[in-house]
């Protein structure tokens, strides 16, 4: 997969860096120290999976993640879990709080090649095209196809989805359900 690093101090991209270098899937095509840079780099290359700092002072990562035409595979890197809600709103593929540990990184990109390798290495995913949605249900990943769910019941801010072998619980409104899988299909 290939993948940059957003973040506008050295030292973070530095040891992003190191870890990028230890899984072999993983290609790093640009190390961009601002939005700027990484919103140029993600719509004029072939850019699979992005390690995107929060707090930048040009345009922080939230907004850039709005503003890309492409939509690759984003993880969130800050220092604070401020954010975590709004990212996953966003459908992060995951949140890393800094500093990253070795395993904690290696979990967040298998979860990350999951994605990509389930829309057959296609990053962009047509709604139309695709009869599955990822939810992510006790920190874990799980694909379900649509034919699948046998209903859905609200319960505030949390929706059950049945299906005929599991129960899974989400942090979402079945409003946000639909928006999800209308726009992205994951939630």
């Amino acid at each position: 997969m290939n993948c940059i690093i957003v973040d506008d101090n050295k030292l973070a991209r530095t040891a992003m860096k190191h870890l990028v270098e230890q899984v072999n899937f993983l290609t790093l095509i640009q190390e961009c120290e601002n939005s700027t840079e990484a919103y140029n780099a993600i719509n004029n290359g072939n850019i699979d999976l992005v390690f995107l700092d929060v707090e930048m002072p040009d345009m922080t990562g939230i907004e850039l993640i709005r503003n890309i035409d492409k939509k690759p595979i984003v993880i969130l890197i800050t220092a604070k879990t401020d954010y975590a809600v709004e990212a996953f709103e966003l459908n992060v593929a995951d949140y890393l709080v800094k500093p990253v540990t070795l395993q904690r990184f290696l979990t967040s990109v298998s979860r990350a090649k999951e994605l990509y390798d389930s829309h057959g290495g296609q990053v962009e995913t047509n709604a139309s095209e695709n009869d599955f949605i990822f939810i992510r249900n006790k920190g874990v990943l799980n694909k379900i196809n649509l034919q699948d769910i046998e209903y859905l019941q609200a319960l505030g801010d949390y929706v059950n989805i049945y299906t005929a072998e599991r129960k899974f619980t989400v942090h979402i409104t079945l409003t946000g359900i639909e928006k999800k899988v209308v726009v992205s299909k994951v939630f």
